[in-house]
């Protein structure tokens, strides 16, 4: 098992904008190349954030990751000398990466706060072994049931439980409302 590296007092956090669909791509060459290039000293963490999305298409449930933030990645690294000026060598590496439109911030990227690195980490925390509905849902909208014993039938949400992935439906069998819990994916929005 490798050692966590430890980012020395000089390393900050940078947002990447990259171009649309080469987020992994970035990451994987950045940490695939640092060493190569002697940057182990330069670059330390580069963070993707994901979820799994849940949906049902054909009545088929299927789930995939999808980016928390589209289009960007975060890279803990030393970009910035005790002079205040950039440092060439990780600056131009990271720049040269295919799929690296450029640091946020331009020429002169500012580093993301502690807070706002805390927040992300948070929500890949919360992310972390939960699939999340691809669609979310609204306490008394009404939705049509897909799969299950209900299937076909229409119903109203009644309560909404995003822990346990869970809908208590009311839906009307032989004229009575009747409880029903069900998983988001197999329900969908009623369209007009």
């Amino acid at each position: 098992m490798a050692a966590q590296v430890t980012a020395p007092t000089g390393a900050q956090w940078f947002a990447l904008h990259t171009l649309s669909g080469q987020e992994g791509k970035v990451k994987k060459y950045i940490e695939k190349f640092k060493k190569a290039e002697e940057l182990d000293d330069a670059i330390f963490e580069i963070m993707l954030p994901t979820e799994v999305v849940s949906e049902v298409k054909a009545g088929k449930k299927s789930t995939k990751v999808r980016k928390l933030y589209p289009g960007y990645v975060f890279i803990q690294m030393c970009l910035y000398g005790e002079d205040g000026k950039v440092i060439n060598r990780p600056w131009y590496f990271v720049k040269e990466v295919a799929g690296v439109i450029g640091f946020v911030g331009g020429e002169h990227p500012a580093a993301l706060r502690q807070t706002e690195i805390d927040e992300i980490k948070a929500r890949i925390e919360a992310a972390n072994g939960k699939e999340v509905p691809k669609v979310q849902y609204t306490v008394g909208e009404e939705v049509k049931i897909n799969d299950g014993p209900f299937a076909n039938l229409n119903g109203r949400i009644d309560e909404i439980d995003p822990d346990r992935g869970k809908l208590k439906i009311s839906v009307s069998i032989f004229g009575r409302f009747t409880p029903v819990e069900l998983e988001y994916w197999q329900v969908q929005r009623v369209t007009e």
